[in-house]
Protein backbone atom coordinates (compact mmCIF):
# COMPACT_ATOMS: atom_id res chain seq x y z
CA UNK A 1 0.00 0.00 0.00
CA UNK A 2 1.70 3.71 -0.95
CA UNK A 3 -0.09 6.77 0.43
CA UNK A 4 -0.62 9.87 -0.85
CA UNK A 5 -2.41 11.90 1.53
CA UNK A 6 -1.88 11.85 5.58
CA UNK A 7 -3.27 14.67 8.19
CA UNK A 8 -2.31 14.85 11.69
CA UNK A 9 -5.12 16.21 14.12
CA UNK A 10 -2.89 18.40 16.62
CA UNK A 11 -0.49 21.25 15.26
CA UNK A 12 1.84 20.98 18.71
CA UNK A 13 5.03 20.57 19.65
CA UNK A 14 4.45 16.61 17.93
CA UNK A 15 2.26 16.94 15.43
CA UNK A 16 4.01 20.29 13.31
CA UNK A 17 7.81 19.42 13.71
CA UNK A 18 6.91 15.61 13.12
CA UNK A 19 4.61 16.36 9.59
CA UNK A 20 6.96 19.03 9.03
CA UNK A 21 9.61 16.51 8.51
CA UNK A 22 7.64 14.20 6.84
CA UNK A 23 6.73 16.41 3.87
CA UNK A 24 10.10 17.72 3.10
CA UNK A 25 10.97 13.72 3.26
CA UNK A 26 7.88 12.53 1.06
CA UNK A 27 7.34 15.43 -1.41
CA UNK A 28 5.31 12.73 -3.23
CA UNK A 29 3.03 13.06 -0.26
CA UNK A 30 0.08 15.81 0.64
CA UNK A 31 0.20 15.96 4.63
CA UNK A 32 -2.11 18.22 6.22
CA UNK A 33 -1.59 19.38 10.05
CA UNK A 34 -5.29 20.40 11.36
CA UNK A 35 -6.33 22.06 14.92
CA UNK A 36 -9.38 23.31 16.41
CA UNK A 37 -7.01 26.32 17.75
CA UNK A 38 -7.37 29.15 14.80
CA UNK A 39 -4.27 30.81 16.20
CA UNK A 40 -2.16 28.53 16.12
CA UNK A 41 -3.02 27.46 12.22
CA UNK A 42 -2.94 31.25 11.97
CA UNK A 43 0.94 31.00 13.31
CA UNK A 44 1.60 28.22 11.51
CA UNK A 45 0.80 29.83 8.19
CA UNK A 46 2.97 33.12 9.56
CA UNK A 47 6.46 33.95 9.78
CA UNK A 48 6.53 33.40 13.55
CA UNK A 49 5.94 29.99 14.27
CA UNK A 50 4.21 28.92 17.28
CA UNK A 51 6.60 26.82 18.60
CA UNK A 52 10.71 27.40 18.40
CA UNK A 53 12.46 24.49 17.30
CA UNK A 54 15.95 24.82 15.37
CA UNK A 55 15.60 24.36 11.66
CA UNK A 56 12.15 24.20 11.81
CA UNK A 57 11.49 27.13 9.95
CA UNK A 58 13.64 26.53 7.16
CA UNK A 59 11.70 23.32 6.22
CA UNK A 60 8.08 24.82 6.93
CA UNK A 61 9.40 27.69 4.70
CA UNK A 62 10.52 24.54 1.90
CA UNK A 63 7.25 22.98 2.29
CA UNK A 64 4.50 25.18 3.16
CA UNK A 65 2.13 25.59 -0.06
CA UNK A 66 3.47 22.90 -1.48
CA UNK A 67 2.38 19.72 0.16
CA UNK A 68 2.17 21.02 3.35
CA UNK A 69 -0.82 22.74 4.55
CA UNK A 70 -2.12 24.02 7.87
CA UNK A 71 -5.84 24.37 8.21
CA UNK A 72 -8.77 24.16 11.00
CA UNK A 73 -10.78 22.29 9.06
CA UNK A 74 -10.35 18.85 10.60
CA UNK A 75 -13.37 16.92 8.79
CA UNK A 76 -12.19 17.82 5.30
CA UNK A 77 -8.71 16.87 6.16
CA UNK A 78 -9.74 13.59 7.90
CA UNK A 79 -12.36 12.89 4.55
CA UNK A 80 -9.58 13.19 2.37
CA UNK A 81 -6.74 11.19 4.50
CA UNK A 82 -6.06 7.81 4.00
CA UNK A 83 -3.46 7.61 7.16
CA UNK A 84 -4.59 9.94 10.35
CA UNK A 85 -2.11 10.88 13.17
CA UNK A 86 -3.78 11.63 16.54
CA UNK A 87 -0.76 13.67 17.81
CA UNK A 88 -3.52 15.77 20.71
CA UNK A 89 -2.36 16.89 24.43
CA UNK A 90 -2.94 14.12 26.78
CA UNK A 91 -2.08 16.02 29.92
CA UNK A 92 -2.08 14.39 33.50
CA UNK A 93 -5.62 14.24 34.75
CA UNK A 94 -6.43 17.57 37.87
CA UNK A 95 -9.10 15.86 38.49
CA UNK A 96 -10.93 12.42 39.37
CA UNK A 97 -10.27 9.02 39.49
CA UNK A 98 -6.31 8.73 38.60
CA UNK A 99 -5.97 12.42 39.57
CA UNK A 100 -1.83 14.02 39.47
CA UNK A 101 -1.09 10.15 37.84
CA UNK A 102 -3.69 9.09 35.11
CA UNK A 103 -3.21 10.39 31.37
CA UNK A 104 -6.69 12.86 30.69
CA UNK A 105 -7.79 10.68 27.55
CA UNK A 106 -10.73 12.98 26.49
CA UNK A 107 -8.88 14.80 23.58
CA UNK A 108 -7.65 11.49 22.25
CA UNK A 109 -11.12 10.21 22.44
CA UNK A 110 -12.52 13.07 21.27
CA UNK A 111 -11.03 12.97 18.33
CA UNK A 112 -11.54 9.27 17.96
CA UNK A 113 -15.21 9.83 17.59
CA UNK A 114 -15.01 12.77 15.09
CA UNK A 115 -12.75 10.58 13.01
CA UNK A 116 -15.98 7.74 13.10
CA UNK A 117 -18.78 10.61 12.35
CA UNK A 118 -16.89 12.03 9.41
CA UNK A 119 -14.74 9.25 7.72
CA UNK A 120 -16.70 8.23 4.66
CA UNK A 121 -13.66 5.70 3.32
CA UNK A 122 -11.32 3.15 4.98
CA UNK A 123 -8.55 4.80 7.14
CA UNK A 124 -5.38 4.18 8.72
CA UNK A 125 -5.20 5.69 12.23
CA UNK A 126 -1.97 6.08 14.22
CA UNK A 127 -1.51 7.44 17.78
CA UNK A 128 1.15 9.59 17.96
CA UNK A 129 0.12 10.85 21.63
CA UNK A 130 2.17 9.86 24.43
CA UNK A 131 -0.69 7.18 26.08
CA UNK A 132 -0.85 4.51 28.17
CA UNK A 133 -0.66 1.08 27.26
CA UNK A 134 -4.09 -0.85 25.89
CA UNK A 135 -5.26 2.43 24.28
CA UNK A 136 -5.37 1.96 20.83
CA UNK A 137 -7.71 -0.17 22.02
CA UNK A 138 -9.75 2.08 23.20
CA UNK A 139 -9.57 3.95 19.80
CA UNK A 140 -10.17 0.56 18.20
CA UNK A 141 -13.61 -0.18 19.89
CA UNK A 142 -14.46 3.54 19.80
CA UNK A 143 -14.00 3.35 15.92
CA UNK A 144 -15.51 -0.06 15.55
CA UNK A 145 -18.76 1.38 17.58
CA UNK A 146 -19.89 3.52 14.99
CA UNK A 147 -18.57 1.61 11.95
CA UNK A 148 -19.70 2.57 8.57
CA UNK A 149 -20.68 0.49 5.58
CA UNK A 150 -17.53 -0.04 3.40
CA UNK A 151 -15.45 2.17 6.22
CA UNK A 152 -12.59 0.01 7.86
CA UNK A 153 -10.40 0.84 10.41
CA UNK A 154 -6.80 0.17 11.48
CA UNK A 155 -5.34 1.00 14.50
CA UNK A 156 -1.20 1.70 14.87
CA UNK A 157 0.76 3.13 18.00
CA UNK A 158 3.98 5.11 16.73
CA UNK A 159 5.20 6.68 19.92
CA UNK A 160 7.55 9.69 19.16
CA UNK A 161 11.01 10.33 20.46
CA UNK A 162 12.25 13.46 19.45
CA UNK A 163 13.71 15.71 22.07
CA UNK A 164 12.55 19.55 22.12
CA UNK A 165 15.48 21.54 21.22
CA UNK A 166 16.67 19.03 18.80
CA UNK A 167 13.67 17.44 17.51
CA UNK A 168 14.44 18.27 13.44
CA UNK A 169 17.35 16.20 14.23
CA UNK A 170 15.90 13.95 16.08
CA UNK A 171 13.42 12.95 13.47
CA UNK A 172 15.80 13.28 10.49
CA UNK A 173 17.96 10.89 11.91
CA UNK A 174 15.83 8.87 14.73
CA UNK A 175 17.70 6.35 16.47
CA UNK A 176 14.45 3.86 15.75
CA UNK A 177 11.08 4.27 14.88
CA UNK A 178 8.24 1.74 16.51
CA UNK A 179 5.37 0.78 14.64
CA UNK A 180 2.83 -1.32 16.91
CA UNK A 181 -0.19 -3.25 15.22
CA UNK A 182 -1.86 -5.86 15.03
CA UNK A 183 -0.86 -8.91 13.78
CA UNK A 184 -4.02 -9.94 11.22
CA UNK A 185 -3.63 -9.61 7.72
CA UNK A 186 -5.01 -6.18 7.85
CA UNK A 187 -2.78 -4.82 10.62
CA UNK A 188 0.41 -6.03 8.63
CA UNK A 189 -0.80 -4.23 5.84
CA UNK A 190 -0.96 -1.08 7.73
CA UNK A 191 2.31 -0.98 9.05
CA UNK A 192 3.78 -1.90 5.97
CA UNK A 193 1.92 1.13 4.53
CA UNK A 194 3.52 3.30 7.54
CA UNK A 195 6.79 1.84 7.30
CA UNK A 196 6.82 2.78 3.49
CA UNK A 197 6.14 6.27 5.12
CA UNK A 198 9.30 6.50 7.03
CA UNK A 199 11.45 4.19 4.63
CA UNK A 200 11.48 7.29 2.76
CA UNK A 201 14.33 8.67 4.73
CA UNK A 202 14.82 6.47 7.80
CA UNK A 203 16.72 2.70 7.04
CA UNK A 204 14.82 -0.37 7.72
CA UNK A 205 16.82 -1.68 10.29
CA UNK A 206 15.91 1.06 12.37
CA UNK A 207 12.04 1.01 11.65
CA UNK A 208 11.07 -1.85 14.70
CA UNK A 209 7.61 -3.23 14.28
CA UNK A 210 6.10 -5.04 17.18
CA UNK A 211 2.96 -5.48 18.99
CA UNK A 212 0.25 -2.68 19.53
CA UNK A 213 0.86 -3.03 23.49
CA UNK A 214 4.90 -3.21 23.30
CA UNK A 215 5.13 -0.08 21.57
CA UNK A 216 2.87 1.89 23.87
CA UNK A 217 4.85 0.43 26.38
CA UNK A 218 7.96 1.25 25.09
CA UNK A 219 7.51 4.78 24.92
CA UNK A 220 6.84 5.12 28.79
CA UNK A 221 9.78 2.47 29.57
CA UNK A 222 12.07 4.88 27.66
CA UNK A 223 10.71 7.77 29.07
CA UNK A 224 11.34 6.47 32.57
CA UNK A 225 14.57 5.31 32.44
CA UNK A 226 15.82 8.55 30.95
CA UNK A 227 14.18 10.12 34.21
CA UNK A 228 15.24 7.44 36.36
CA UNK A 229 19.34 8.70 35.11
CA UNK A 230 18.49 11.72 36.06
CA UNK A 231 17.67 11.38 39.35
CA UNK A 232 20.00 9.16 40.22
CA UNK A 233 23.19 11.27 39.29
CA UNK A 234 20.76 14.10 41.20
CA UNK A 235 20.53 11.95 44.30
CA UNK A 236 24.24 11.48 44.21
CA UNK A 237 24.68 15.12 43.67
CA UNK A 238 23.17 15.78 47.30
CA UNK A 239 25.52 12.69 48.43
CA UNK A 240 28.76 15.27 46.93
CA UNK A 241 27.75 18.27 48.26
CA UNK A 242 27.45 16.49 51.78
CA UNK A 243 31.24 14.72 51.46
CA UNK A 244 33.07 16.87 49.28
CA UNK A 245 33.37 15.27 46.34
CA UNK A 246 32.43 16.40 42.83
CA UNK A 247 29.84 15.46 40.75
CA UNK A 248 30.77 16.05 37.69
CA UNK A 249 34.16 14.06 38.31
CA UNK A 250 31.77 11.15 40.22
CA UNK A 251 29.80 11.62 36.23
CA UNK A 252 32.40 11.42 34.30
CA UNK A 253 33.61 8.06 36.00
CA UNK A 254 30.40 6.29 36.06
CA UNK A 255 29.65 7.50 32.37
CA UNK A 256 33.31 6.36 31.07
CA UNK A 257 31.99 2.70 32.02
CA UNK A 258 30.33 1.39 28.57
CA UNK A 259 27.52 -0.61 30.47
CA UNK A 260 26.24 2.62 31.58
CA UNK A 261 27.71 5.34 29.10
CA UNK A 262 27.66 9.38 29.58
CA UNK A 263 23.94 10.75 28.66
CA UNK A 264 21.14 11.90 30.98
CA UNK A 265 24.08 12.03 33.95
CA UNK A 266 24.32 15.78 33.99
CA UNK A 267 23.20 16.89 37.40
CA UNK A 268 21.25 19.81 37.43
CA UNK A 269 18.30 21.44 39.48
CA UNK A 270 15.96 19.01 37.61
CA UNK A 271 14.40 17.55 34.95
CA UNK A 272 11.31 19.09 33.19
CA UNK A 273 8.91 18.99 30.03
CA UNK A 274 6.26 17.24 28.76
CA UNK A 275 7.07 13.81 29.01
CA UNK A 276 9.23 12.83 31.77
CA UNK A 277 7.35 13.63 34.28
CA UNK A 278 3.75 12.98 32.95
CA UNK A 279 5.16 9.61 31.53
CA UNK A 280 6.34 8.18 34.67
CA UNK A 281 3.54 8.91 36.69
CA UNK A 282 1.51 7.41 33.98
CA UNK A 283 3.56 4.65 34.41
CA UNK A 284 3.03 4.49 37.98
CA UNK A 285 -1.03 4.72 37.85
CA UNK A 286 -0.45 1.51 35.33
CA UNK A 287 1.60 -0.33 37.91
CA UNK A 288 -1.10 0.29 40.66
CA UNK A 289 -3.95 -0.97 38.35
CA UNK A 290 -2.25 -3.63 38.04
CA UNK A 291 -1.93 -4.39 41.44
CA UNK A 292 2.03 -4.20 41.15
CA UNK A 293 2.28 -1.69 44.66
CA UNK A 294 6.69 -2.01 44.74
CA UNK A 295 6.60 -1.48 41.00
CA UNK A 296 4.90 1.67 41.44
CA UNK A 297 6.20 2.60 44.64
CA UNK A 298 9.69 1.99 42.15
CA UNK A 299 8.94 4.28 39.38
CA UNK A 300 7.38 7.32 41.62
CA UNK A 301 10.81 7.68 43.71
CA UNK A 302 12.01 9.14 40.24
CA UNK A 303 9.65 11.61 40.66
CA UNK A 304 9.80 12.35 44.24
CA UNK A 305 13.48 12.79 43.83
CA UNK A 306 13.14 15.00 41.54
CA UNK A 307 10.87 17.24 43.66
CA UNK A 308 13.53 16.91 46.80
CA UNK A 309 16.19 18.07 44.18
CA UNK A 310 14.75 21.60 43.15
CA UNK A 311 13.58 22.08 46.96
CA UNK A 312 16.62 21.42 48.13
CA UNK A 313 18.52 23.86 45.52
CA UNK A 314 15.73 26.75 46.51
CA UNK A 315 16.43 26.04 50.26
CA UNK A 316 20.38 26.03 49.24
CA UNK A 317 19.70 29.86 47.96
CA UNK A 318 17.49 30.89 51.07
CA UNK A 319 20.28 29.86 53.15
CA UNK A 320 23.34 31.57 51.70
CA UNK A 321 21.25 34.39 51.78
CA UNK A 322 21.39 34.83 55.14
CA UNK A 323 18.42 32.49 55.64
CA UNK A 324 15.79 35.09 54.09
CA UNK A 325 14.87 36.18 50.64
CA UNK A 326 11.98 38.10 51.95
CA UNK A 327 11.59 41.77 49.65
CA UNK A 328 15.08 40.95 47.67
CA UNK A 329 15.85 40.90 44.18
CA UNK A 330 16.69 37.64 42.38
CA UNK A 331 17.73 37.38 38.93
CA UNK A 332 16.49 34.51 37.23
CA UNK A 333 18.05 33.59 34.02
CA UNK A 334 15.97 31.37 31.92
CA UNK A 335 12.13 29.87 32.23
CA UNK A 336 12.29 27.52 29.49
CA UNK A 337 12.43 23.90 30.90
CA UNK A 338 15.70 23.53 28.68
CA UNK A 339 17.73 25.36 25.88
CA UNK A 340 16.78 25.86 22.01
CA UNK A 341 13.01 25.42 22.94
CA UNK A 342 10.41 27.92 24.02
CA UNK A 343 8.39 25.48 26.26
CA UNK A 344 7.35 25.63 29.55
CA UNK A 345 5.81 22.77 30.86
CA UNK A 346 6.60 21.76 34.04
CA UNK A 347 9.75 23.71 33.84
CA UNK A 348 12.12 23.75 36.82
CA UNK A 349 12.25 27.60 36.75
CA UNK A 350 8.16 27.24 37.59
CA UNK A 351 8.62 25.74 40.90
CA UNK A 352 11.47 27.73 42.05
CA UNK A 353 10.14 30.93 41.43
CA UNK A 354 7.32 29.38 43.17
CA UNK A 355 9.12 28.08 46.44
CA UNK A 356 10.64 31.93 46.22
CA UNK A 357 7.55 33.90 45.84
CA UNK A 358 6.18 31.72 48.86
CA UNK A 359 9.54 33.14 50.71
CA UNK A 360 8.32 36.85 49.82
CA UNK A 361 11.79 36.75 47.02
CA UNK A 362 11.03 39.85 44.05
CA UNK A 363 11.82 37.60 40.93
CA UNK A 364 13.52 39.26 37.59
CA UNK A 365 12.95 36.57 35.10
CA UNK A 366 14.63 36.70 31.97
CA UNK A 367 14.31 34.41 28.91
CA UNK A 368 15.63 34.37 25.52
CA UNK A 369 12.46 32.71 23.53
CA UNK A 370 9.61 32.40 26.16
CA UNK A 371 6.80 34.58 25.76
CA UNK A 372 6.01 36.79 28.81
CA UNK A 373 2.95 36.04 28.27
CA UNK A 374 3.55 32.52 28.91
CA UNK A 375 5.41 32.96 31.92
CA UNK A 376 2.84 34.83 33.84
CA UNK A 377 0.17 31.93 33.07
CA UNK A 378 2.86 29.29 34.46
CA UNK A 379 3.13 31.47 37.66
CA UNK A 380 0.04 32.48 38.12
CA UNK A 381 -1.50 28.93 37.22
CA UNK A 382 -3.70 27.44 40.27
CA UNK A 383 -1.66 25.01 41.19
CA UNK A 384 1.64 27.50 41.70
CA UNK A 385 -0.14 30.38 43.45
CA UNK A 386 -3.49 30.98 44.34
CA UNK A 387 -3.21 35.16 44.51
CA UNK A 388 -2.52 36.70 40.65
CA UNK A 389 -2.29 39.62 41.89
CA UNK A 390 0.52 38.79 44.31
CA UNK A 391 2.37 37.20 41.57
CA UNK A 392 1.86 40.40 39.88
CA UNK A 393 3.67 42.42 42.50
CA UNK A 394 6.70 39.81 42.96
CA UNK A 395 7.51 39.39 39.23
CA UNK A 396 8.86 41.96 36.85
CA UNK A 397 10.01 40.52 33.12
CA UNK A 398 13.50 41.55 31.01
CA UNK A 399 14.24 41.51 27.70
CA UNK A 400 17.95 41.80 28.67
CA UNK A 401 19.84 39.88 31.21
CA UNK A 402 21.91 42.65 32.51
CA UNK A 403 18.77 44.93 33.24
CA UNK A 404 17.90 41.64 34.82
CA UNK A 405 20.22 41.49 37.32
CA UNK A 406 20.96 45.39 38.28
CA UNK A 407 20.58 45.74 41.79
CA UNK A 408 19.49 42.73 42.30
CA UNK A 409 21.15 40.26 45.23
CA UNK A 410 21.85 37.02 43.44
CA UNK A 411 21.37 35.90 40.19
CA UNK A 412 19.90 31.52 39.63
CA UNK A 413 20.52 29.83 36.71
CA UNK A 414 17.66 27.94 35.67
CA UNK A 415 18.10 26.92 31.70
CA UNK A 416 21.39 25.79 30.17
CA UNK A 417 20.96 28.50 27.70
CA UNK A 418 24.25 29.11 25.56
CA UNK A 419 24.18 32.48 26.12
CA UNK A 420 24.45 32.39 29.74
CA UNK A 421 27.65 31.16 29.22
CA UNK A 422 29.17 33.94 27.27
CA UNK A 423 27.73 36.78 29.29
CA UNK A 424 29.50 39.72 30.88
CA UNK A 425 29.43 39.14 34.70
CA UNK A 426 32.03 41.21 35.74
CA UNK A 427 29.19 44.01 34.38
CA UNK A 428 26.82 41.90 36.26
CA UNK A 429 28.74 41.70 39.34
CA UNK A 430 29.49 45.66 39.10
CA UNK A 431 25.52 46.68 39.10
CA UNK A 432 24.52 43.40 41.90
CA UNK A 433 23.78 44.39 45.49
CA UNK A 434 26.60 43.56 47.60
CA UNK A 435 27.75 40.39 48.85
CA UNK A 436 26.59 39.09 44.82
CA UNK A 437 25.81 35.37 44.73
CA UNK A 438 25.28 33.44 42.07
CA UNK A 439 23.35 30.23 41.80
CA UNK A 440 24.27 27.37 38.94
CA UNK A 441 21.10 25.06 38.93
CA UNK A 442 23.08 23.59 35.54
CA UNK A 443 26.39 23.68 35.91
CA UNK A 444 27.15 25.20 33.04
CA UNK A 445 29.56 28.63 34.06
CA UNK A 446 32.74 29.33 35.15
CA UNK A 447 32.29 29.17 38.42
CA UNK A 448 35.98 29.44 39.24
CA UNK A 449 36.35 32.92 37.28
CA UNK A 450 32.86 33.74 38.92
CA UNK A 451 34.63 33.56 42.35
CA UNK A 452 37.44 35.53 41.17
CA UNK A 453 35.16 38.40 40.03
CA UNK A 454 33.83 38.21 43.77
CA UNK A 455 30.90 36.29 43.20
CA UNK A 456 30.05 34.09 45.84
CA UNK A 457 29.19 31.01 43.77
CA UNK A 458 27.06 27.97 44.42
CA UNK A 459 26.42 24.88 41.90
CA UNK A 460 24.61 21.32 42.15
CA UNK A 461 27.03 18.48 43.39
CA UNK A 462 30.11 20.56 44.40
CA UNK A 463 31.90 22.94 46.68
CA UNK A 464 33.17 26.31 45.39
CA UNK A 465 36.72 27.07 46.72
CA UNK A 466 38.73 30.11 45.47
CA UNK A 467 42.33 28.67 44.09
CA UNK A 468 40.80 25.12 43.50
CA UNK A 469 40.67 24.32 39.81
CA UNK A 470 38.49 21.51 39.22
CA UNK A 471 38.98 19.66 35.96
CA UNK A 472 35.90 20.62 33.42
CA UNK A 473 35.01 16.94 32.28
CA UNK A 474 32.63 17.02 29.00
CA UNK A 475 29.15 16.38 29.14
CA UNK A 476 26.49 14.92 26.96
Amino acid sequence: MTLKKICCIGAGYVGGPTCCVLASKCPDITVTVVDISEARIKQWNSEKLPIFEPGLDDIVKQCRGKNLFFSTDVDKAIIEAELIFISVNTPTKTYGLGKGRAADLKHLESCARRIANVAQSSKIVVEKSTVPVRAAESITNILKANVKPNVKYQVLSNPEFLAEGTAIKDLCNPDRVLIGGERSAAGQEAIEALCWVYEHWVSKEKVITMNTWSSELSKLAANAFLAQRISSINAMSAVCEATGADVSEVSYAVGSDTRIGPKFLQASVGFGGSCFQKDVLNLVYLCDCLNLPECAAYWQQVIDMNEYQKRRFVNRIIECLFNTVADKKIAMFGFAFKKDTGDTRESASIYLSKYLMDEGAQLRIYDPKVEDSQIMRDLTAPNISENPERVDKLVSLFSDPYRAAEGAHAVVVCTEWDEFKTLDYQRIYNNMLKPASIFDGRMILDHEALHDLGFHVETIGKKITRGKVTRQFPSV
